[in-house]
């Protein structure tokens, strides 16, 4: 059996995984939960799966939160830590959205925990650091993201060094046919109603923007060690293929599935196992048509920013993260328009004096600068 550490157990991702492990009693047992500051989801969730610990990102809801429960609660960042290394732990769950992510991910890392990570953030800002704590400590990272799932089932077995190319495949969004003056009034509203996926507010803007598939680039190279040139992106709006690999003998590999993210969640966290899914079954017969298209860099240019950003490393990536970030969170609350997103992204990395070989503090710093100055500009363009 599985100890599991559920690190955002109330959002989209961490919720799914509960219903995963309801689904699995013999396989998974939950040991800590952690929430930014819905508690009374929280509470619901420590009555139902008996953690023996939590912990609350918001200090005065952590402590609304001990007067009602007899189990440990732990708060701010530091409690999110703590519930990512208890001793009870063999896997921690990452479903935090943003930075915040990072430093939970590396002090699980360094207490030998497993690692089932659906926080972009960790490794677009600090891959390097992530990948050589995975190795020297010799634990497991395994992608909860559906592409990135797909590309592992896809590589399981193979040498990659036969590979020729990997490419993710992108929905394109909900402004996939939007022109560049439509999206000129586009909405946080419009913007969140995806076509094909239910994900959390951030994660679907990122989808929106094609940002999500920016940060899935980074991620493929570090996770697999693969260079950026031959990581491509391609829309398929369908949503079924996740993923495709192609081999140098030119014969090409793809996985697909349902666009239902309990898939590659129940395969993150039960590998090398299979196990029976509460999820739908696809039907090829239902399917009409798998379409493609090349991205446009031009109505997308977030997705540019991501392969630049990438391939300059350092703390470019965490300057890409940290500017998005705080866009995305103003463009939520109707401060600004969604294509600031990337004039805001654009000019920030065009600033930045880069650090070649950072450390997790230069990372963190850098960070926290780029979330400031972000802030700063946008304060002067609010409508």
């Amino acid at each position: 059996m599985k100890k599991l550490s559920i690190l955002g157990s109330t959002g989209s991702i961490g919720t799914q995984t509960l219903e995963i492990v309801k689904n699995n009693p013999s396989e998974f047992r939950v040991a800590g939960l952690t929430t930014n500051n819905n508690i009374e989801l929280l509470k619901k969730q420590i009555q139902e799966f008996k953690p023996i610990a939590v912990a609350v990102m918001d200090e005065e809801k952590a402590d609304f939160l001990k007067g009602d429960i007899n189990i440990n609660v732990y708060s701010g960042i530091g409690g999110i830590i703590k519930i990512a290394k208890l001793n009870e732990v063999d896997t921690v769950v990452n479903s935090l959205v943003g930075s915040i992510g990072v430093k939970p991910t590396i002090e699980a890392i360094k207490n030998k925990k497993n690692i089932a990570l659906a926080n972009k953030e960790t490794l677009v800002t600090a891959g390097s650091i992530v990948m050589e704590e995975i190795k020297k400590n010799n634990v497991n990272l395994m992608p909860i993201d559906s592409e990135h799932s797909a590309i592992f089932q896809c590589l399981n077995g193979e040498d990659i060094n036969d590979v020729n190319k990997i490419t993710i495949t992108a929905s394109g969004g909900p402004f996939r046919e939007f022109t560049k003056k439509q999206m000129e009034n586009a909405t946080a509203k419009g913007a969140l109603k995806h076509p094909t996926w239910s994900m959390g507010d951030k994660i679907t803007i990122d989808s929106a923007t094609l940002m999500n598939k920016g940060f899935e680039i980074i991620e493929a190279h570090w996770l697999y060690n693969f260079p950026y040139e031959k990581i491509d992106v391609v829309i398929h709006p369908q949503s079924i293929i996740h993923s495709i690999v192609e081999f140098k003998d030119k014969s090409v590999i793809a996985q697909l599935g349902n666009p239902d993210m309990k898939i590659p969640i129940q395969y993150a966290l039960s590998y090398p196992k299979r196990l029976d899914s509460i999820s739908r079954k696809l039907n090829l017969t239902e399917i009409k048509n798998l379409s493609f298209e090349k991205p446009d860099f031009e109505r997308f240019p977030c997705l540019k920013f991501a392969y630049d950003a990438g391939k300059e490393g350092g703390t470019m990536p965490a300057v890409l993260n940290a500017a998005n970030e705080i866009a995305v969170q103003h463009f939520l609350g109707n401060k600004i328009k969604f294509l600031d997103i990337p004039k805001l992204i654009g000019k920030m990395m065009q600033r930045h004096k880069l650090i070649k070989n950072p450390s997790l503090n230069e990372i963190l710093d850098v960070d926290k600068k780029i979330k400031e100055e972000t802030k700063k500009i946008i304060r002067k363009i609010e409508y």
